[in-house]
């Protein structure tokens, strides 16, 4: 089968026979070029099926080389249903912190974690997994946390912000079985 100009050889779906057709298109619709998405920070990603049991959502970056902190959030609206704060200079100390703002006003800080996986310059993997209590957050393949919802309603909870001092590469989304 010719390849589009310039396009590598694509061939159909399994199972499909052949491409289909588009009207007033002679022939097979033209496959389309693979879709580079720049993720550019600041990041506001919606969530059109909001957060949910067994949600997986995998978050490739990197610190910048000068990096003072970043944040990944989860939002419902207005209010950040957890909010994910590692800082990288406090006052001397890393410090990851986690919290809820609800109606602009902040909760309890959690500051407490094993570790500080975060090196400014350095590529790094967040994967945060949604259960019915809490989420569970791993960095490079560890299991750093668990942070409690404080926003139960987690299907209105449909936007991933990230800001600060970060490059996002990838973030995927999957459901666990």
């Amino acid at each position: 089968m010719p390849s589009w100009p310039n396009q590598p050889y694509q061939p159909t779906w399994p199972g499909q026979p052949s491409q289909p057709s588009a009207p007033g298109w002679p022939g097979p619709v033209p496959p389309t070029a693979p879709q580079n998405v720049t993720l550019t920070v600041p990041l506001d990603m919606p969530l059109p099926h909001g957060v949910y049991d067994k949600l997986l959502i995998t978050i490739q970056g990197e610190a910048k080389p000068d990096a003072k902190k970043f944040s990944i959030n989860l939002a419902k609206s207005k209010d950040i249903a957890f909010h994910f704060n590692p800082r990288f200079d406090e006052n001397g100390i890393k410090v990851i912190v986690r919290n809820t703002m609800i109606n602009n006003v902040w909760g309890v800080e959690e500051r407490t974690a094993p570790s500080f996986p975060f090196v400014p310059g350095k590529p790094f993997e967040v994967k945060i997994l949604c259960t019915p209590n809490e989420y569970k957050v791993a960095v490079n393949k560890g299991h750093l946390l668990d942070y409690k919802h404080r926003i139960r309603e987690l299907n209105q909870i449909n936007h991933l912000t990230v800001f600060d001092d970060v490059k996002i590469t990838s973030i995927n989304l999957d459901t666990l079985q």
